[in-house]
């Protein structure tokens, strides 16, 4: 009986593959992949409430509900305490505000505005530029309010 070789076979199975530096991977580490996508969720959920118009507006307090989100992002006007007009973060003359909301208008596929005015504003000063805002096309006014205001012997639920 003598020496006898030993045959090896070099089919696909792992047990003949050489594990260095040549080798290839056949799987994906997707560990990496996943700790950015978290930093950047948590990046995006940090800068996100930074990104919302910044007016400073001291809104009336009403018992309505707030209004369904859309996919569009809405257009918003704000009246500030002084009469100042700002169309999103742009201050606008009075003269230039139609124009402006007219080419807008052109642009954007829904009429839907925000308009936030100052509670120290007069009702005759809002509903003006609410008349504008139909004059420059947009015909679906959203007033912004904050919530707790007087709920006038309803139940808060409504």
């Amino acid at each position: 009986m003598g020496a006898q070789a030993i045959k090896r076979s070099g089919g696909s199975g792992t047990r003949g593959r050489r594990r260095g530096r040549s080798a290839k991977m056949s799987e994906i580490n997707v560990t990496p992949f996943v700790d950015v996508m978290l930093v950047l969720l948590i990046i995006f959920m940090v800068a996100a409430p930074m990104l919302v118009v910044g007016v400073p507006v001291e809104l009336p307090r009403t018992a309505a509900g707030a209004l369904p989100a859309e996919q569009e992002e809405p257009l918003s006007i704000t009246l500030d305490a002084d009469g100042g007009l700002t169309l999103m973060t742009t201050p606008v003359a009075e003269a230039d505000l139609i124009p402006q909301l007219q080419a807008i208008a052109a642009e954007r596929s829904g009429d839907r505005v925000f308009l936030r005015a100052d509670g120290a504003i007069p009702y005759a000063r809002v509903v003006q530029v609410m008349g504008a805002l139909n004059a420059g096309g947009f015909n679906n006014i959203g007033l912004v309010t904050e919530t707790g205001g007087p709920t006038f012997g309803a139940s808060a639920g409504q």
